[in-house]
Protein backbone atom coordinates (compact mmCIF):
# COMPACT_ATOMS: atom_id res chain seq x y z
CA UNK A 1 0.00 0.00 0.00
CA UNK A 2 1.14 3.57 -0.64
CA UNK A 3 2.02 5.58 2.47
CA UNK A 4 3.65 8.94 3.11
CA UNK A 5 6.72 9.36 5.31
CA UNK A 6 7.57 12.79 6.75
CA UNK A 7 11.02 13.74 8.01
CA UNK A 8 10.89 15.23 11.50
CA UNK A 9 13.69 17.76 11.03
CA UNK A 10 12.34 19.58 7.93
CA UNK A 11 8.81 18.07 7.42
CA UNK A 12 9.74 16.94 3.90
CA UNK A 13 7.40 14.23 2.64
CA UNK A 14 8.25 11.09 0.67
CA UNK A 15 5.73 8.72 -0.93
CA UNK A 16 6.61 5.03 -0.58
CA UNK A 17 5.07 1.65 -1.29
CA UNK A 18 4.89 -0.30 1.97
CA UNK A 19 4.61 -4.08 2.18
CA UNK A 20 2.29 -5.59 4.81
CA UNK A 21 4.10 -8.67 6.10
CA UNK A 22 2.72 -10.76 8.97
CA UNK A 23 5.93 -12.78 8.89
CA UNK A 24 8.02 -9.76 9.89
CA UNK A 25 8.13 -8.58 13.49
CA UNK A 26 8.44 -4.79 13.45
CA UNK A 27 8.73 -1.85 11.05
CA UNK A 28 11.61 -1.75 8.57
CA UNK A 29 12.98 0.69 6.01
CA UNK A 30 15.52 -0.17 3.31
CA UNK A 31 19.07 1.11 3.94
CA UNK A 32 19.69 2.36 0.39
CA UNK A 33 16.28 4.00 0.16
CA UNK A 34 16.69 5.78 3.52
CA UNK A 35 20.11 7.15 2.51
CA UNK A 36 18.98 8.28 -0.95
CA UNK A 37 15.95 10.11 0.47
CA UNK A 38 18.00 11.75 3.21
CA UNK A 39 16.33 10.28 6.30
CA UNK A 40 18.15 10.96 9.55
CA UNK A 41 19.48 7.70 11.00
CA UNK A 42 19.91 7.20 14.75
CA UNK A 43 22.54 4.72 15.86
CA UNK A 44 21.38 1.96 18.20
CA UNK A 45 23.23 1.31 21.45
CA UNK A 46 23.32 -2.40 20.63
CA UNK A 47 23.12 -3.96 17.10
CA UNK A 48 20.18 -6.26 16.40
CA UNK A 49 20.61 -9.49 14.46
CA UNK A 50 18.02 -9.74 11.66
CA UNK A 51 16.99 -12.92 9.88
CA UNK A 52 15.10 -13.40 6.63
CA UNK A 53 11.78 -15.26 6.37
CA UNK A 54 13.62 -18.52 5.59
CA UNK A 55 15.71 -18.19 8.74
CA UNK A 56 18.96 -17.12 7.09
CA UNK A 57 20.90 -14.08 8.32
CA UNK A 58 20.15 -10.91 6.33
CA UNK A 59 22.84 -10.08 3.76
CA UNK A 60 22.99 -6.50 5.06
CA UNK A 61 24.20 -7.71 8.45
CA UNK A 62 22.91 -6.63 11.85
CA UNK A 63 20.60 -3.62 12.34
CA UNK A 64 22.66 -0.72 13.66
CA UNK A 65 20.38 2.28 12.96
CA UNK A 66 16.77 3.39 13.20
CA UNK A 67 14.73 6.06 11.41
CA UNK A 68 12.05 8.03 13.26
CA UNK A 69 9.39 9.72 11.10
CA UNK A 70 5.70 10.52 10.76
CA UNK A 71 3.69 8.06 8.68
CA UNK A 72 0.49 9.02 6.84
CA UNK A 73 -2.17 6.83 5.22
CA UNK A 74 -5.73 7.96 4.31
CA UNK A 75 -6.11 10.31 7.27
CA UNK A 76 -4.16 7.99 9.58
CA UNK A 77 -1.15 9.64 11.23
CA UNK A 78 1.41 8.13 13.59
CA UNK A 79 4.99 8.55 14.80
CA UNK A 80 6.93 5.50 13.61
CA UNK A 81 10.38 4.11 14.42
CA UNK A 82 11.71 1.87 11.66
CA UNK A 83 14.72 -0.41 11.77
CA UNK A 84 17.14 0.22 8.89
CA UNK A 85 18.20 -2.92 7.01
CA UNK A 86 18.62 -4.39 3.54
CA UNK A 87 15.15 -5.00 2.03
CA UNK A 88 16.18 -5.37 -1.62
CA UNK A 89 13.50 -3.90 -3.89
CA UNK A 90 11.10 -3.28 -0.99
CA UNK A 91 11.20 0.22 0.51
CA UNK A 92 9.22 -0.24 3.74
CA UNK A 93 7.83 -3.25 5.60
CA UNK A 94 5.02 -3.03 8.17
CA UNK A 95 5.20 -6.18 10.25
CA UNK A 96 3.07 -8.12 12.72
CA UNK A 97 3.49 -5.74 15.65
CA UNK A 98 2.07 -2.90 13.53
CA UNK A 99 -0.72 -5.09 12.12
CA UNK A 100 -1.73 -6.28 15.59
CA UNK A 101 -1.70 -2.75 17.04
CA UNK A 102 -3.85 -1.21 14.26
CA UNK A 103 -5.85 -4.25 13.15
CA UNK A 104 -6.61 -2.78 9.68
CA UNK A 105 -9.47 -4.05 7.54
CA UNK A 106 -7.88 -5.63 4.46
CA UNK A 107 -9.69 -6.59 1.26
CA UNK A 108 -7.19 -8.97 -0.31
CA UNK A 109 -9.20 -9.33 -3.51
CA UNK A 110 -9.36 -5.57 -4.21
CA UNK A 111 -6.04 -4.77 -2.54
CA UNK A 112 -7.65 -2.15 -0.28
CA UNK A 113 -6.71 -1.29 3.32
CA UNK A 114 -8.91 0.65 5.77
CA UNK A 115 -7.78 1.94 9.16
CA UNK A 116 -10.88 1.36 11.31
CA UNK A 117 -9.54 0.10 14.65
CA UNK A 118 -6.59 2.40 15.40
CA UNK A 119 -5.34 2.65 19.00
CA UNK A 120 -5.79 5.98 20.89
CA UNK A 121 -2.17 6.98 20.21
CA UNK A 122 -2.84 7.34 16.45
CA UNK A 123 -3.52 10.73 14.91
CA UNK A 124 -6.69 9.55 13.12
CA UNK A 125 -8.28 8.43 16.39
CA UNK A 126 -7.27 11.72 18.03
CA UNK A 127 -8.72 13.74 15.14
CA UNK A 128 -12.03 11.86 15.31
CA UNK A 129 -12.24 12.34 19.08
CA UNK A 130 -11.45 16.05 18.69
CA UNK A 131 -14.15 16.46 16.02
CA UNK A 132 -16.70 14.76 18.30
CA UNK A 133 -15.67 17.02 21.17
CA UNK A 134 -15.99 20.16 19.00
CA UNK A 135 -19.44 19.06 17.80
CA UNK A 136 -20.57 18.46 21.38
CA UNK A 137 -19.36 21.93 22.43
CA UNK A 138 -21.17 23.48 19.46
CA UNK A 139 -24.39 21.63 20.33
CA UNK A 140 -24.16 22.78 23.94
CA UNK A 141 -23.59 26.38 22.79
CA UNK A 142 -26.60 26.19 20.46
CA UNK A 143 -28.80 24.89 23.28
CA UNK A 144 -27.73 27.69 25.61
CA UNK A 145 -28.29 30.30 22.88
CA UNK A 146 -31.76 28.93 22.12
CA UNK A 147 -32.72 29.10 25.78
CA UNK A 148 -31.75 32.78 25.82
CA UNK A 149 -33.57 33.67 22.58
CA UNK A 150 -36.62 31.40 22.69
CA UNK A 151 -39.30 31.83 25.42
CA UNK A 152 -39.52 28.88 27.80
CA UNK A 153 -43.04 27.94 26.68
CA UNK A 154 -41.64 27.14 23.21
CA UNK A 155 -38.65 25.05 24.39
CA UNK A 156 -40.27 21.74 23.52
CA UNK A 157 -40.16 22.87 19.86
CA UNK A 158 -36.56 24.10 20.11
CA UNK A 159 -35.43 21.82 17.26
CA UNK A 160 -37.35 24.07 14.86
CA UNK A 161 -35.12 26.99 15.89
CA UNK A 162 -31.89 24.99 15.68
CA UNK A 163 -29.14 25.55 13.11
CA UNK A 164 -29.64 22.13 11.51
CA UNK A 165 -33.29 22.85 10.70
CA UNK A 166 -32.52 26.33 9.42
CA UNK A 167 -29.90 25.13 6.94
CA UNK A 168 -32.20 22.77 5.03
CA UNK A 169 -35.10 23.41 2.69
CA UNK A 170 -38.64 23.04 4.09
CA UNK A 171 -40.27 19.64 3.62
CA UNK A 172 -42.76 19.58 0.75
CA UNK A 173 -46.42 19.53 1.79
CA UNK A 174 -49.63 18.68 -0.08
CA UNK A 175 -50.82 22.29 0.25
CA UNK A 176 -47.70 23.78 -1.38
CA UNK A 177 -48.52 25.77 -4.55
CA UNK A 178 -46.30 26.23 -7.59
CA UNK A 179 -45.86 29.68 -9.12
CA UNK A 180 -46.81 29.25 -12.76
CA UNK A 181 -45.02 31.58 -15.20
CA UNK A 182 -46.66 32.95 -18.35
CA UNK A 183 -45.78 31.18 -21.57
CA UNK A 184 -42.80 32.80 -23.28
CA UNK A 185 -41.67 34.63 -20.13
CA UNK A 186 -37.91 34.88 -19.79
CA UNK A 187 -36.52 35.67 -16.31
CA UNK A 188 -34.31 38.74 -16.24
CA UNK A 189 -31.35 39.45 -14.04
CA UNK A 190 -31.97 42.25 -11.60
CA UNK A 191 -29.47 44.66 -10.16
CA UNK A 192 -27.87 43.58 -6.89
CA UNK A 193 -27.96 46.29 -4.27
CA UNK A 194 -25.31 46.22 -1.55
CA UNK A 195 -26.45 46.75 2.01
CA UNK A 196 -24.67 48.65 4.73
CA UNK A 197 -23.58 46.90 7.93
CA UNK A 198 -26.52 48.42 9.84
CA UNK A 199 -29.00 47.24 7.20
CA UNK A 200 -27.57 43.70 7.24
CA UNK A 201 -27.83 43.56 11.02
CA UNK A 202 -31.51 44.62 10.87
CA UNK A 203 -32.22 41.87 8.35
Amino acid sequence: MKVGLEKLENHEGVAVRALLDSGATGLFIDTTFAREKGFKMEKLKKPLLVRNVNGTVNAGGAITHQVECNMFFKGHVERARMDVCNLGKTEVILGMLWLAAHNPKIDWEKGEVEMMCCPPICGKRKQEEKRKEVKKVERDKDKEMLKKLVPKRFWRWRKVFGKKKLERMPVQKTWDHAIELKEGFTPKKGKVYSLSREEREKI
